[in-house]
């Protein structure tokens, strides 16, 4: 009796050491490059999928226990929403299938859709990095007060008479000042989480010195407040106190 031979070619099959399950999304998309290398690309070389990809992948890899597809719709999404994708996503470019062969051709509404989700995306990275890079200079603004305090209160090791660091000149001004500053700091009364609202003025404290400001966006335990310089930072609810 001869064994007839199935064709199990459209189906493929992990190998025997490739069977743990992907966790992420990342390891989702390297396999996907690995089985199918004429439609994915880990690289610049990223071409526009075939409208309904998911659907072919899905029949695939139906017999596949490796993945979900909840898992294979998410790692699609983030495939094509990455700006190499969009990038590549232009007026006259055509579509690949699973074995890299040419499908539909991009018309100009799809590429400009793309080109708009990439500008846009662009721009909101930007805007993560501002904020970013604010947040840190203030830290480093409100560590470097805290440091320049902390040296001018260091007593003189030295001991000789008439040094700098061993004659403070107070003069009846100077104390005036120091008493309203410690007046100013026991009279502090900080906000409650019911009295945050958007536009209003505070002071907000950094370092050892409190700053006015004024409340641009609250999302507790954080709170966004542009301060008078200009200078936009987030802090904490309990950083903040009534004018």
């Amino acid at each position: 009796m001869t064994t007839p031979i199935t064709d199990t070619a459209e189906t493929p099959v992990l190998p025997a050491a490739e069977t743990v399950k992907p966790a992420n999304v990342k390891e989702i998309l390297a396999y996907l490059v690995k089985q199918y290398p004429l439609c994915f690309a880990a690289d610049e070389n990223v071409k526009p999928l075939k409208v309904g990809i998911f659907q072919d992948l899905a029949q695939r890899l139906d017999e596949n226990s490796q993945l979900s597809k909840t898992q294979l719709r998410q790692a699609l999404r983030v495939y094509t929403s990455s700006w190499r994708y969009l990038d590549a996503t232009k007026e006259g470019v055509a579509r690949v299938d699973l074995e890299g062969q040419p499908a539909e051709v991009i018309d100009a509404q799809q590429a400009e859709h793309a080109a708009k989700l990439l500008a846009e995306s662009k721009q909101k990275a930007a805007e993560k990095r501002k904020i970013k890079n604010q947040e840190q200079r203030a830290k480093q603004q409100a560590v470097k007060s805290i440091v320049t305090t902390t040296e001018k209160k260091k007593p003189n090791k030295n001991g000789i008479k008439g040094s700098k660091s061993d004659k403070p000149a107070v003069t009846p001004k100077t104390a005036n000042v120091k008493a309203d500053k410690s007046a100013e700091q026991v009279s502090l009364t900080m906000i409650d989480a019911s009295q945050l609202a958007v536009g209003k003025k505070v002071l907000v404290k950094l370092g050892l010195t409190p700053m006015p400001a004024t409340i641009r966006e609250v999302n507790l335990p954080d709170v966004t407040v542009e301060l008078g310089s200009g200078m936009v930072i987030k802090t904490r609810q309990e950083s903040l106190y009534q004018v």
